[in-house]
């Protein structure tokens, strides 16, 4: 009987030695998750597609990172929450990050997201007027405002963002027209798809994919002008982090470079598959999968990783935005870009070859 007791009891230990060993090598993996846990701020657009790519196709969470999602309406926004310390990640425009940095709130830039994803989508008259002219824009613009009696009201972003910073760029250096010649109205990404599709404005310098879901909604809309005529070689949406994400994660943030990476790949390579995650995030899934797949394919879904990719276009709106004042002080580039993590994440990320 007490031999029987004494084996139970060993029986038992090893049973709570089992326990404690599994507890013991459990508590690690939830540790490390709350290490790679990051605050992301994003856009609902399609110039950040990496960030619903990596996320809905579960790589963020096979790679061991929790990606706490929080949406904005624009990067303005963003660099509000920024200023109030609220976000590790940004996925946002070039603009606002240099726009943030000028204020010395301290992050970098750390990969490209897409460069000349911008279009100045016409709609009705305006968009008659253009044809009209055979696409000479000074032209157009001055015959709507003879023919209406006003000038044509074009949506884009808030000023400091990219939209915005485009079309001033192409309306002052490219026509040399100025923004008096249109009534500039700046709002959310939602809101300027809204007053398109409800003719409140002419016209929006705006990104897909309402680009593409307007020109399918609207009889007659079409794209006027391109980023490339606009602003040559224009800089885009960026992923770029606080520095004191950098410090505390470093290897969390080279996988998620990692991920960017390989999702940028895939959204060059195949636009069909990575519809489906993308449509998960961009118009509150009110859009169609097929408009999703057409604007992965239009002319401004122009994808890259790279930084030093962006470099030259974005030294040429710094200094477009310093002499407009939009940009309240200039900013080191140098000091924006941080190019090690990127460069690190490309040694590990293996060839799809």
């Amino acid at each position: 009987m007490t031999a029987t007791f004494g084996l139970s009891m060993h029986h038992a230990k090893l049973m709570v030695s089992l326990f404690l060993t599994a507890l013991f090598i459990s508590n690690p993996v939830a540790s490390q998750a709350d290490e790679t846990r990051l605050e992301v701020g994003y856009m609902p657009i399609l110039p950040v597609a990496q960030l619903f790519v990596l996320e809905e196709a579960g790589w963020a969470e096979d790679a061991g990172l929790e990606l706490e999602l929080t949406r904005f309406s624009s990067g303005p926004a963003m660099v509000q929450a920024l200023a109030s310390g609220e976000l590790d990640v940004m996925y946002f425009g070039i603009g606002p990050a240099m726009v943030a940095r000028s204020q010395d709130v301290p992050i970098r830039v750390l990969a490209a997201s897409i460069q000349e994803q911008i279009g100045l989508v016409a709609r009705g008259t305006l968009a008659d007027s253009f044809a009209a002219h055979n696409g000479d824009a000074k032209a157009a613009i001055a015959a709507f405002t003879e023919s209406e009696g006003k000038r044509p009201r074009l949506a884009t972003f808030p000023q400091g963002s990219v939209p915005d910073t485009v079309l001033r760029h192409w309306l002052i250096e490219v026509l040399g027209i100025g923004t008096d010649a249109v009534d500039i109205v700046s709002m959310g990404a939602d809101r300027v798809q809204q007053a398109l599709l409800a003719g409140a404005v002419d016209g929006a310098s705006i990104l897909e994919p309402i680009l593409t879901t307007v020109q399918e909604r609207v009889d007659g809309a079409r794209v006027v002008a391109r980023a490339d005529a606009m602003l040559p070689g224009q800089p885009g949406a960026v992923l770029a982090a606080r520095e004191a994400a950098i410090r505390e994660h470093r290897d969390a943030l080279v996988d998620l470079l990692a991920l960017h990476i390989r999702a940028t790949e895939q959204l060059n390579a195949h636009p069909d598959e990575t519809a489906p995650y993308v449509r998960a995030f961009v118009g509150q899934r009110l859009i169609p999968e097929a408009t999703v797949a057409r604007a992965l394919r239009s002319p401004a879904s122009n994808y890259v990783a790279d930084p030093e990719a962006i470099r030259e276009g974005t030294q040429r709106m710094h200094d477009f935005q310093i002499a407009q004042g939009s940009l309240g002080r200039a900013v080191n580039l140098d000091a924006l870009f941080e190019i090690s993590l990127y460069e690190q994440a490309l040694e590990a990320t293996p060839d799809d070859d």
